[in-house]
């Protein structure tokens, strides 16, 4: 009986262990977060709303974990594939809006390789 609770155990705290690790963050938050940003991006003109900056603020917030960054970053990368944004702009984004990003957002980007 002591082998199966302390195996049942084991089981336990390796799901909580692994749960933890997830992203909770998902791409369509970060999608709606970005989204007043589409169109600054897109022509890379003048400079990014306040809506576009309020998102990119909320979004930096909210990837607090090196699994929410990921998780972001794979869904921004994948946004800006379709939206085919001006580079420049894509990179210059989070500190023409003031906020710092371990990362740009350019198509080569590697997720896997952001802490």
């Amino acid at each position: 009986m002591k082998p199966c609770i302390a195996i049942s155990a084991l089981l336990f705290l390796s799901l909580l262990i692994f749960h933890n690790s997830e992203a909770a963050i998902d791409c369509n938050t970060v999608l709606k977060d970005v989204a007043p940003c589409i169109s600054y991006l897109k022509s890379g003109n003048g400079s990014p709303s306040t809506a576009c900056c309020s998102g990119v603020s909320t979004l930096a917030s909210a990837a607090s974990t090196t699994a929410d960054r990921r998780a972001a970053c794979s869904c921004l990368k994948s946004a800006v594939s379709k939206i085919n944004p001006n580079i420049a702009a894509a990179k210059g984004l989070p500190g023409s809006c003031g906020v710092s990003l371990p990362y740009a957002v350019v198509p080569s980007l590697d997720c896997s390789t952001i802490s």
